[in-house]
């Protein structure tokens, strides 16, 4: 059963410029697996990456109901590579339910969408 979804799109030159203005920008949104491979990019591909993953992390708030803030905060949610290269969502207290994500970008936007099932009956 969908308990959520939650889509979120970003202004890639928005995320430029917060990297530029707060270098610590990034670390306030990825956790320590993003960093690593976030810090080994470079250009044009390391605002890709910030993006995509902070448009996904506003998805999943947006799909959880919880929104960013107390009950969720960016750190609390991860995303990673499957070996197939495909997106998952890894995030605290979200064992019981399955989540589906998307994440796309164009040279102007990056997107996300992200589709919550409760795996209990």
């Amino acid at each position: 059963m969908i308990t959520g979804i939650g889509l979120d799109i970003v202004d890639m030159e928005r995320i430029r410029a917060l990297e530029n203005r707060h270098p610590r920008f990034p670390q306030r949104i990825l956790g320590k697996e993003e960093w690593l491979i976030y810090e080994q990019l470079t250009g044009v591909r390391k605002t890709e990456f910030l993006a995509g993953r902070f448009a996904c992390k506003e998805a999943f708030a947006k799909a959880s109901g919880l929104g960013i803030g107390k009950s969720l905060s960016f750190q609390d949610i991860q995303i990673v590579k499957e070996k197939s290269g495909k997106p998952a969502v890894i995030a605290s207290g979200f064992s019981d339910a399955r989540i589906l994500v998307s994440i796309t970008h164009t040279k102007e936007y990056a997107a996300a969408q992200i589709i919550m099932e409760s795996l209990s009956s």
